[in-house]
């Protein structure tokens, strides 16, 4: 994956679309090795982290001394050293290592450093593995206490200052632990939902797959016969005009040549018709063929089994009895529909009550809405479950050259499909 397509990821995953120049840097790196660019988010935070370490620092080797009063050497180190470990915060992202460890000097002696060390050390403990961030800080907290006493000496006062650093650095590398925790788990979260959203895919992938399988098995079966009916007869009707004219049989009269003719020319359209309804034919893996799927007629049975399941279904035809009925194939499909539309609202709404609509006539669209109210309390999602059976069923109402839709709208879940109805 190339760092773009990572970024873009990394957009999608975060709820309600983050944009990018609020996420942290390390976020959108597109973990090839590249490094991480500071976004405006990034910036902002380094220049108020700078700016709060230089005042409180100044603020720091204010008080140290107006109460300690140090001589003019050491408040001259202090400052010296103190600059610059306010000034390196400024790459302690990518150099955190290095930027602690040229703040050991300010670490011993330079109070006016103390701010600056506090995030250096919350650094550490947030950028590196804890082994080595850990060695760091015994590094600081040795150089802290020898400062401290060599500075203060061993009386009270000295003691107080090794409690103080001990407890001050100890507090610096929890807050950066508790940042790299919590970040670790973010970025777990992210890759669980690439994983899933991949996963995801490739389900919705076998299952179109699957579907043209199907489709290619019914194709096989349907025009392999029809196609062995149009062979037979027109090879029949050219081995009687080969008798015929080698002198060796009757000849073939316009009677005869009309009627092989119109055999072959309604094998022809029957052939086409039902490639075009592209019959469902299921087969086992031995090639034994299954029950025949079910038809229109079926409808009422689906119903009084979805209620003996315990749903409340109320079934309206609108189709009528008078007109021709739809293809067997189209006939499949509206059962199909339905049978999918029980199986949601069983699945993601029980006890709830489903309409069922039929209407429809030759020479336009024939319409199927199931209808089901969306649980109180619960999420309202646009496609229910993980959408593997809406998607096979899209595929099988496109390739009738029909349109399905679905969605929630004022508590009500609707899954509706438009077939077109031929005319005879």
């Amino acid at each position: 994956m190339s760092t773009v397509e990572h970024r873009e990821d990394v957009r999608r995953a975060v709820p309600g679309r983050v944009p990018r120049w609020l996420l942290p840097g390390e976020f959108l790196a597109g973990g090839d090795g590249t490094p991480a660019r500071r976004t405006p988010r990034d910036w902002t935070a380094d220049a108020v982290t700078f700016g709060v370490a230089v005042l409180l620092g100044l603020v720091a080797s204010g008080i140290v001394q107006r109460y300690d009063h140090p001589p003019d050497w050491q408040i001259a180190l202090d400052l010296l050293l103190g600059a610059p470990a306010c000034l390196s915060l400024w790459w302690r992202r990518r150099h955190p290592l290095l930027v602690a460890l040229l703040a050991l000097p300010a670490v011993a002696v330079s109070s006016s450093a103390l701010p600056a060390v506090f995030v250096l050390t919350a650094n550490l403990a947030l950028r590196l593995p804890w082994r080595r961030s850990l060695l760091v800080l015994g590094l600081y907290v040795a150089a802290s206490l020898l400062g401290t006493l060599l500075l203060q000496g061993f009386d009270a006062d000295g003691v107080s200052g090794v409690a103080f650093a001990l407890a001050y650095y100890l507090t610096a590398f929890a807050c950066g632990s508790t940042l790299r925790a919590r970040r670790l788990w973010v970025l777990a979260v992210r890759r669980e939902a690439d994983l899933e959203r991949a996963a995801h895919a490739r389900r919705l992938a076998d299952t179109r797959r699957t579907e043209r399988e199907a489709i290619a098995r019914e194709m096989h079966d349907v025009l392999a016969h029809r196609i062995s009916l149009l062979s037979v007869h027109a090879g029949a009707l050219a081995y009687r005009a080969e008798q015929s004219a080698a002198g060796r049989g009757p000849g073939l009269d316009g009677t005869e040549i009309s009627e092989s003719a119109r055999v072959i020319r309604d094998n022809a359209h029957q052939a086409l018709g039902e490639l075009h309804d592209v019959l469902r034919v299921l087969r086992t893996d031995d090639g034994e063929r299954t029950t025949p799927q079910p038809l229109l007629a079926g409808l009422p049975e689906l119903v009084v089994e979805a209620g003996a399941a315990g749903q409340t279904v109320e079934f309206h035809d609108g189709l009528g009895t008078d007109a021709q009925p739809p293809r067997p194939q189209l006939q499949r499909t509206v059962y199909r529909v339905v049978q999918e539309g029980l199986t949601n609202a069983r699945k993601h709404a029980p006890g709830a009550k489903v309409t069922v609509r039929l209407a429809g006539r030759p020479g336009s669209d024939l319409t199927i809405e199931i209808a089901n109210q969306v649980p109180t309390g619960a999420p309202a999602p646009d496609i229910p479950g993980t959408g593997a059976g809406l998607t096979g069923l899209a595929e099988r109402v496109r390739l009738d050259g029909g349109r399905l839709s679905h969605g929630t709208a004022d508590g009500t879940f609707t899954l509706r499909a438009a077939l077109p109805w031929a005319a005879e």
